[in-house]
């Protein structure tokens, strides 16, 4: 009777384990930590001195001067070690912060740098807005020419194929590059490429400032309206969770949900000029979590026993068969205006 007790009872716990463990790995995938928001904004004043800020939003809404004392800071973009990359559209430099704050130059002599972004590498790519060229990075600082001879290149960012795409001020086209630097026109009309991100499913989001207009690309290319009547919005990005974020030059910063239903999520005084989310934090193991944890494990340690018996006794035990594996910066004195003035003007004018 106690043999027949602690069978059943044994049964129970794994049949219960592979539940919990099932239910975790649902609650894990589920669960999508929160993340900050650090937002690059612009201050213009005459004359003109350095005072813009890249601000930290937390998931609450609280807001922290992360940096400020910038002359026109855009990016900003994180690196795989957590370090954010701001490129200062006035000072030609391109700086980095570590998760505390301290500042460093990681790159100079650069004409109007104005969008970041990383590759899978680890490589830093940034739009030269006065050369028309792409510069790429290594993490040493490593410089090179990755393309050239576009014209007021302006926003860039990367799918999860590696595939860059460059939204070029000057023809109205976002270019598509594969990382061997092969270039092709993805989308052509367009007015002023502010901003672009991907999705998790290779979708191409556009932040239109002339019309007002986000707009959504296929990954064929098919081109449909996201969202509209924002104020010459100027800046995107995507949460974890799937969310897209985009700021106008009202100050305002708003979240769209998959579906596009939209809410104000935060207000800065400024102009805000790049968004970017950090890494998010590793979760904690929950209850069920640990559960499922000792749960595999009792499940392991039973296999093991079986198969010690099966090499003792010389026969598999009853219902053997199955087996787990391992899967093998100028100045407005000097004829050339500011981005957020020569850009947003409307004729525009260039530098």
């Amino acid at each position: 009777m106690k043999t027949k007790s602690k069978s059943f009872l044994l049964a129970a716990c794994l049949s219960f384990g592979r539940a919990t463990a099932v239910g975790a790995v649902m609650l894990f995938a589920a669960s999508v930590p929160a993340q900050n928001l650090f937002v690059s904004v612009f201050q213009y004043n005459v004359p003109f001195t350095p005072a813009s800020t890249i601000i930290e939003i937390t998931p609450g809404g609280a807001q922290n001067t992360f940096a400020s004392g910038l002359g026109e800071p855009f990016g900003p973009v994180f690196n795989g070690a957590g370090n954010l990359f701001e490129a200062d559209y006035y000072s030609g430099d391109i700086y980095e912060f570590t998760p505390g704050g301290r500042q460093s130059t990681f790159a100079s002599g650069l004409n109007y740098p104005c969008a970041l972004a990383f590759n899978h590498a680890g490589n830093l790519f940034e739009t030269d807005y006065g050369s028309g060229n792409i510069y790429e990075f290594t993490p040493g600082g490593g410089q090179s020419t990755f393309a050239s001879e576009l014209n007021y290149p302006y926003a860039l960012t990367f799918d999860n194929a590696g595939n860059l795409f460059v939204g070029d001020q000057g023809s109205g086209n976002i270019y598509e590059f594969t990382p061997g630097g092969a270039r092709s026109t993805f989308a052509s009309g367009l007015g002023s490429l502010y901003a672009l991100a991907v999705d998790s499913a290779g979708n191409l989001f556009e932040a239109d400032g002339s019309s007002g207009n986000i707009y959504a690309f296929t990954p064929g290319g098919t081109r449909s309206t996201f969202a509209s009547g924002l104020n010459d919005p100027d800046a995107l990005a995507f949460d974890n969770a799937g969310n897209l974020f985009a700021a106008d030059i009202s100050g305002n910063i708003y979240a769209f949900t998959p579906a596009g239903a939209r809410s104000t999520y935060a207000s800065v005084t400024g102009v805000p000029e790049g968004l970017a989310f950090d890494p998010p934090p590793v979760p904690e193991p929950s209850v069920s979590g640990l559960a499922a944890i000792g749960a595999v494990s009792l499940l392991l340690c039973r296999r093991r026993r079986n198969s010690r018996d099966t090499t003792l006794s010389g026969r598999a035990p009853a219902g053997a068969g199955a087996s787990i594996g391992r899967e093998t910066n100028p100045s407005a004195s000097d004829g050339k205006s500011f981005h957020s003035y020569h850009i947003r003007n409307v004729p525009r004018l260039l530098p």
